[in-house]
């Protein structure tokens, strides 16, 4: 372990380590996807999303090995569930940092199928990583404020139109479908501005995952409800480059997906009503197991 070592010397090891791990596994994973893109047959496009997705696990298995020989980190990981790795999940969770997405495809290593991200369009334009998230068919989700939906209604319901073609191509191979359910990542600032009596979350956003439930919850094995935290570490994308990050919590409940969850989200006014306030009482508790971890 390199932790031991002052901070302005290792965060020259690990920026390195980390954007070569990405460059050259990401690297490979676009090089595949351009081949479904010229080749879009549908035993070629199998064939090549099972090789992307064995790439996908080695980048994640990089990743533990490299976080783990540059930070003293404790994972606290709390989930006695075995899952079926040739089924699917809707996984919703809380986000604080990108270091979420590193941390989640190592819950998901051994135990999960493969990870597909919903993640911001602006991850598009970074290097390796937008190019390896296209190859996998992640979407990438547009959000609009209200005023600028005001002034251009034609974008309006764009992500929903993402999330319908990005399940279309997610029925075929077994997935564990990740969608950060706020939307953004969480700051103070963020949460003073939408006005919610959450304290540590900010509101989530039902549409995407109602639409998920509704074109796939026949296929859902559950809806995993994970909750991360970093309670020694205020930033910790800064402090995992600097060799500090020290405790990774996740904690996993897994959610049966029945008929109260699944139906027309846009269309039937009852069941958006009653769908919201399942959402919300979800992340009600959420934000108290928040509490609680942090005070712990």
């Amino acid at each position: 372990m390199l932790s031991f070592l002052p901070s302005w010397l290792l965060i020259f090891i690990t920026v390195p380590l980390f954007f070569s791990i990405t460059a050259i596994i990401g690297g490979t994973i676009f090089c595949f996807g351009l081949i479904k893109f010229f080749l879009p047959i549908k035993p070629i496009s199998l064939a090549v999303s099972w090789i992307n997705n064995i790439l996908f696990r080695g980048w994640a298995l990089c990743n533990l090995l490299a976080m783990n020989l540059t930070n003293p980190i404790k994972w606290e990981i709390d989930s006695d569930q075995k899952y079926d790795k040739k089924s699917w999940y809707l996984l919703i969770c809380n986000h604080i940092s990108w270091v979420d997405i590193m941390v989640l495809t190592q819950v998901a290593l051994h135990s999960m199928p493969s990870p597909k991200f919903f993640l911001k369009n602006e991850l598009k334009f970074v290097p390796f990583v937008g190019m390896a998230a296209w190859a996998m068919d992640m979407p990438f989700m547009k959000r609009f404020s209200r005023s600028y939906l005001e002034k251009h209604p034609e974008k309006k319901g764009e992500d929903i139109r993402t999330t319908k073609k990005s399940c279309a191509k997610f029925k075929y191979i077994p997935a564990t479908i990740i969608n950060f359910v706020e939307g953004t990542r969480f700051t103070k600032e963020k949460q003073v501005q939408s006005g919610t009596d959450l304290q540590h979350l900010l509101p989530p956003r039902a549409g995407g995952i109602a639409f998920t439930l509704a074109a796939m919850g026949h296929l859902f094995s559950g809806v995993l409800n994970v909750t991360l935290n970093y309670p020694d570490n205020e930033v910790p994308a800064q402090d995992l480059l600097l060799g500090k990050l020290k405790r990774v919590q996740v904690k996993i409940e897994v959610m049966e997906v029945n008929d109260e969850i699944i139906g027309d989200y846009f269309e039937d006014d009852s069941f958006k009503i009653r769908f919201q306030n399942w959402l919300n009482v979800v992340w009600t508790e959420k934000d108290k197991l928040l509490a609680k971890l942090n005070n712990s």
